[in-house]
C-alpha cells in the first residue's frame, strides 16, 4: 500500500487538489497506528502547516473522519490536535477554532473520553496567548 500511495503521489504531485486527496485518503484511514502515518505526513514536502487545504486534508480530516484513531483511549488524538491548535492559532485563529470542532463534541463520547478531551480544552483555554476565536470556542466547550 505504501508503495501504490507513493506511485500515486510521485504522478500527481504538481496537482495540489490531488495531494490534497492523497492526504485525506492516509488521514481517515482507520488502521492500528494511523496517528503515527499523521505526525509523519505533517514533515512531508507537500504538507505545508500555514496552507489551510492542507491542514484541513490532514489534520481535520484524521480529527474528523478517522474516529478510531482520533478517539483512541489513550487520548493521543486530542492531544494531537490541541497541539496543532495551539500551533496553528499563532498565525491563523480562524483555521485553529474550526479545527476544534471534534473536541467540542466531547458530550457524545464515554466518561474517561469526555475527562481526557476536557484536560485538552482546558489546557487550550489555560494559555496566555491563545486568540479570541480559539478562546470562545474553548471557553463555550469547557465545564470549568
Amino acid at each position: 500500500a505504501t508503495s501504490a500511495l507513493q506511485a500515486f503521489y510521485e504522478k500527481w504531485k504538481h496537482e495540489p487538489l490531488v495531494v490534497d486527496q492523497w492526504f485525506i485518503v492516509q488521514a481517515s484511514c482507520q488502521r492500528k497506528g494511523s496517528i503515527s502515518k499523521v505526525k509523519h505526513l505533517l514533515e512531508h514536502e507537500a504538507f505545508q502547516l500555514r496552507n489551510p487545504n492542507k491542514v484541513r486534508s490532514l489534520i481535520g480530516a484524521f480529527c474528523g473522519q478517522n474516529h478510531t484513531g482520533f478517539h483512541d483511549r489513550s487520548g493521543e488524538g486530542y492531544e494531537f490536535l490541541a497541539d496543532r491548535v495551539l500551533e496553528i492559532d499563532q498565525f491563523n485563529p480562524q483555521i485553529g477554532a474550526r479545527l476544534l470542532t471534534p473536541l467540542t463534541r466531547w458530550k457524545k463520547f464515554d466518561k474517561k473520553r469526555q475527562a481526557l478531551m476536557q484536560a485538552q480544552l482546558l489546557r487550550i483555554k489555560a494559555e496566555s496567548n491563545i486568540s479570541k476565536d480559539v478562546f470562545e470556542v474553548v471557553n463555550k466547550s469547557t465545564v470549568s
